[in-house]
């Protein structure tokens, strides 16, 4: 059997019987048959080019992803084959950043940034700032991320409150957003981009957020619109930290470069140092379990 992977470094992690090839990405000469292939370790965050290999490989049976998210595979590739994501593998990474976006915003660690560069000590034009403790938090996405974030700000005395798809103990339907938006300090995403999401945060949605209120997108760019977050952000209402746009990369025209009150990052929340060594024992433990006919963990279904 053979398997390709995306990097050479998830090579020792794999079991030493099995053919492993490396396939870096489209810019990369293939390394072999695409009817060789049974099972599949993509590139991260791959696109179309990269996706499009699937429907011309006959005897794939599983596509393992090293991202949470599986948008841009979900329906895209044959009914035969099982698609699976790497939920779990980004939860401390992106918590870890949602929660740096969060106190960098509230305690402007952005603008504190910018003065430095120009040898500027802003004490009087930028403090006091806003601070952490004591705010209203509403997670919407109540997944493994959304618990990992809660862990990570729990030490702040902040007060956390659950959205998803469906109410659940603990956890708030997200048709209950319009009432709960309006008393939240921070709105945070990280619900999988499906045609459920896109556009979720749309101008009411915006609208309903109290003044003040601090937007968080670690989820996906296209989940938000656009148009309407550089709306909303340049009145200064409200303020908003992402780590995601739509498009990407933004071109280097678009109005969200230059909006107030906006702390914008390549979407590298989950691009660690520790990623990879993350990823491929997630590989590893699912190659097990395929070789040995068990169920695969993280499998999709409904984009999910």
């Amino acid at each position: 059997m053979t398997i390709w992977i995306a990097h050479h470094a998830g090579r020792a992690l794999l079991p030493d019987d099995v053919e492993v090839k490396v396939f870096t990405g489209p810019d990369a000469d293939l390394p072999g048959e695409l009817s060789e292939v049974r099972f599949w370790v993509p590139p991260f965050l791959s696109g179309g080019d990269v996706v499009s290999l699937a429907g011309r490989m006959p005897n794939l049976d599983v596509i393992q992803l090293l991202s949470a998210g599986a948008d841009a595979w979900a329906g895209k590739v044959p009914t035969s084959v099982r698609l699976c994501d790497a939920r779990g593998v980004h939860d401390s990474s992106t918590a870890e950043w949602a929660v740096g976006a969060i106190l960098a915003s509230l305690r402007r660690f952005d603008e504190f940034a910018r003065a430095q560069e120009r040898r500027e000590w802003s004490y009087r034009r930028f403090a006091p700032t806003d601070e952490l403790a004591g705010k209203r938090v509403l997670i919407v996405g109540a997944g493994s991320i959304g618990r990992a974030l809660a862990a990570r700000l729990a030490p702040f005395e902040v007060e956390i409150t659950y959205v998803a798809r469906s109410a659940r103990d603990g956890v708030h339907s997200i048709d209950e957003l319009p009432s709960l938006l309006p008393v939240a300090d921070i709105v945070v995403l990280l619900v999988p981009l499906t045609p459920a999401t896109r556009g979720m945060i749309d101008a009411a949605f915006l609208a309903a957020m109290r003044d003040g209120a601090l937007l968080v997108n670690a989820a996906r760019g296209p989940v938000a619109d656009t148009n309407a977050l550089a709306k909303e952000l340049s009145t200064g209402r409200i303020t908003a930290a992402v780590d995601v746009t739509d498009p990407e990369p933004l071109p280097p025209d678009h109005p969200l470069w230059t909006v107030p009150g906006l702390l914008l990052t390549p979407h590298v929340a989950g691009s660690v140092r520790g990623l990879l060594p993350r990823a491929y024992r997630m590989v590893a433990a699912q190659v097990e379990r395929w070789r040995s006919g068990q169920p695969l963990d993280n499998e999709v279904v409904d984009g999910y």
